[in-house]
């Protein structure tokens, strides 16, 4: 936590917004700033030779087992195009026909040919399977069995039918899971969609301890561990990330073990205590890849309303270039909905049961206590249409707040980095 009476830099896009602070009574919430790896290969080497509870990958997986790769799709920050090349040469003994990479885009739309090259490299897209996964064709997924909340699980059946299973993700608080990482990279990520629907319900959303840097007794991680773990997970390779997307540590090897000390690791880095609300909170989504539309950037919100007070102004600059976005249901639901009031009231019904709801819900919840003005792309009609007020200066947006106020002293935070710090009060 810091004070600032210059400048600074929001991370929005792929560029950077530059938002001047002098004169401004402003507090700046980031995460301990942990220096990247010296040497990024060399460390992931040691990792995956010395892992948390299981075997070395390399002596794990015997030749002759076919290999199913789980990774996050292009909304996720995981700097996979580094990590695969030294996956597959722990792997070199395995021919890479018997190598499968099934992208985890939970409810996502399927990646691009050109979004694929992105992630992985064209070389991988070139000589391995790379299979992006679809929560709506279950002609494509394997009923793997029933989970103990008492719903059937599918799953992406090429993940399933491989002799060994390898999880890639990153970690960092999650805003109804407590953490990402882990089990996350099957349930939802390989997931069929009535079974994220389920987890996704509205009550588990509402507890309480569905929030930031929580795993025990947190409904929506159990809901993941449940479901995630119906088809054994033979390695997990976790990393966390700092500011500028540089891998600060790998957490490698049984994928309980590693998630639990990588969660630990994250929350003394990115979890900030705040003595009392601020009336004006501004936040981002953590920049590109995760601002890239308006779904995925109410996570940078709610990271802001932990902290805001009752009636209080979230100001959210997230580029949202990809726009809602418009596939899946998130724009309908809030644009159906006359006000969030009306919202929250519908998708509370035992009946309704809507892909993307719970992010819509969460929003609503937000809502409710906050008011929340954005800086983006999106037409400042569209962003009207589903209640945000859209601002065309950051700064301006703040200085008008502070003239509402009537009080150009109040004390502003600002998270530059957004979700990548999770303030908390007492």
């Amino acid at each position: 936590m810091t004070r600032s009476d210059s400048s600074i830099l929001l991370q929005y896009g792929q560029a950077g917004l530059s938002l001047a602070t002098r004169g401004l009574n402003a507090t700046i919430l980031r995460p301990q700033p942990m220096p990247g790896l010296a040497d990024e290969r060399a460390a992931f080497r040691q990792a995956v030779q010395n892992p948390y509870g299981t075997p070395p990958l390399r002596t794990l997986v015997r030749t002759g087992e076919t290999v199913a790769i789980a990774i996050p799709d292009i909304t996720r920050a995981l700097p996979t195009r580094r990590l695969l090349p030294w996956v597959l040469d722990e792997l070199s003994h395995i021919p890479r026909g018997d190598i499968r990479i099934v992208v985890g885009t939970g409810t996502h739309r399927t990646n691009t040919r050109a979004e694929l090259c992105s992630m992985v490299g064209p070389t991988v897209v070139d000589t391995i399977p790379v299979i992006c996964h679809n929560a709506r064709d279950r002609s494509t997924m394997t009923r793997v069995g029933r989970s103990r909340y008492g719903y059937d699980v599918w799953f992406n059946t090429e993940y399933v039918r491989a002799d060994r299973r390898i999880l890639m993700g990153f970690i960092e608080p999650h805003f109804m899971a407590g953490f990402s990482g882990g089990y996350k990279a099957v349930f939802p990520g390989l997931a069929d969609m009535d079974a994220i629907l389920q987890y996704h319900g509205y009550d588990n959303i509402a507890h309480p301890r569905s929030t930031w840097g929580l795993l025990a007794n947190n409904p929506t991680q159990d809901h993941v561990r449940a479901g995630g773990s119906l088809v054994p997970v033979d390695f997990l390779i976790n990393v966390t990330l700092n500011d500028e997307h540089a891998i600060t540590r790998f957490f490698c090897g049984d994928v309980i073990q590693a998630h639990e000390v990588g969660c630990a690791y994250s929350r003394a880095c990115a979890m900030a205590y705040v003595e009392k609300p601020f009336p004006i909170v501004v936040t981002t989504n953590s920049g590109y890849p995760l601002d890239l539309n308006l779904y995925q950037s109410v996570k940078g919100m709610c990271a802001a309303a932990a902290i805001t007070a009752k009636g209080g102004l979230i100001i959210t600059a997230a580029r949202c270039n990809n726009g809602f976005p418009d596939h899946g249901a998130f724009k309908d639901q809030l644009i159906r909905f006359r006000s969030p009031a009306e919202g929250r009231r519908a998708i509370r019904h035992p009946e309704f049961s809507e892909p993307d709801q719970w992010q819509t819900q969460k929003l609503f919840q937000i809502l409710k206590t906050c008011r929340i003005q954005l800086y983006s792309e999106l037409s400042p009609h569209d962003v009207r249409r589903v209640h945000l007020d859209p601002i065309a200066c950051v700064r301006e947006a703040i200085d008008a707040e502070l003239r509402r106020i009537g009080d150009p002293e109040a004390p502003v935070a600002i998270m530059p980095e957004g979700p990548l710090t999770i303030p908390y009060l007492a």
